[in-house]
């Protein structure tokens, strides 16, 4: 029985947030350093975009446009750099909820950037989330300023994910899906490239699992889940939208428990909860206020 059309979109935005799900358990299978599996991430897909985007498209977009793009992919590269760092540092759950903390950069930067007035919900929601990722740390740790690496390379991908969302946002609106994503894959694809060799890091892959690992964070999570979530937000509310992206750091943690077993700590389970509670609200309210 096929499905409805109306349903389309949803269950593709629902397959694409299990794809992403996936993604810190295939940093952890692999390995290698953090930078390398981000590499190979973004490479992997752009022998599948490149491709397809010569096949289908062929056309560059204005250069103010493509260099805004290719920007974009650097601060994406950076936020890939020191978010699979920070997943080799704490488990692949807590990493996923702190790099979701995004969202209230991107507010933050709206305000500053393009003058966006922020409603009293979206104050409400930071300090939920504020409060979530104190409780997941502890208290004892935020007072001497303690944050532990992967937490604190968590949180710094986070705001380079955020500085990706400013960047790109308006292109988006001039740019097909299938564009916006192949040249951000190549700008972050060099990014990656020369953080690899500043690092002095080899891009040489240990063994056949490794491989594997690495084609599932390429296939399975960049091109899979990112056409995919595109594809569904072109259709669904973003209101909705939200809510349902947040199910990455669900599926991370169930996915975590199952193949990794890492069990995260009761303070964990509450603080993402928390976090995730409040990066909906600001979600929510940011939806309301248009």
């Amino acid at each position: 029985m096929p499905v409805p059309k109306k349903y389309v979109p949803l269950l593709a935005l629902l397959l694409g947030t299990l794809c992403i799900g996936w993604s810190a358990i295939f940093v952890k299978l692999a390995h290698v350093d953090g930078v390398v599996s981000a590499f190979y991430r973004v490479f992997i897909a752009s022998l599948v975009l490149v491709p397809l985007w010569v096949y289908r498209i062929r056309k560059l977009p204005p250069w103010r446009i493509l260099a805004l793009n290719l920007v974009g992919g650097f601060f994406f590269g950076m936020d890939l750099t020191f978010w699979n760092v920070s997943i080799l540092h704490s488990t692949a759950a807590t990493s996923t909820v702190l790099a979701n903390f995004a969202p209230i950069w991107v507010a933050l930067g709206s305000v500053l950037l393009f003058r966006e007035r922020l409603s009293k919900g979206f104050w409400i929601g930071t300090a939920v989330a504020i409060a979530g990722i104190i409780t997941i740390i502890g208290w004892k740790e935020v007072e001497s300023f303690s944050l532990g690496k992967g937490n604190l390379f968590a949180l710094t991908a986070s705001v380079f994910y955020a500085f990706y969302l400013l960047t790109t946002q308006r292109v988006r609106q001039q740019l097909d899906t299938l564009s916006f994503m192949t040249f951000s894959t190549l700008g972050s694809m060099l990014t990656l490239l020369v953080s690899a060799q500043v690092k002095g890091v080899s891009l040489a892959i240990p063994d056949q699992s490794a491989w594997l690992a690495l084609l599932g964070l390429g296939l399975i999570t960049h091109v899979a889940g990112w056409l995919t979530i595109n594809f569904a937000l072109g259709y669904i509310k973003s209101a909705i939208a939200s809510v349902t992206l947040l199910g990455q750091a669900v599926w991370t943690a169930v996915f975590g428990v199952w193949i990794l077993h890492e069990m995260p700590t009761v303070n964990q389970w509450i603080g993402g909860a928390i976090v995730l509670l409040g990066i909906y609200w600001v979600n929510r309210s940011k939806t309301k206020e248009g």
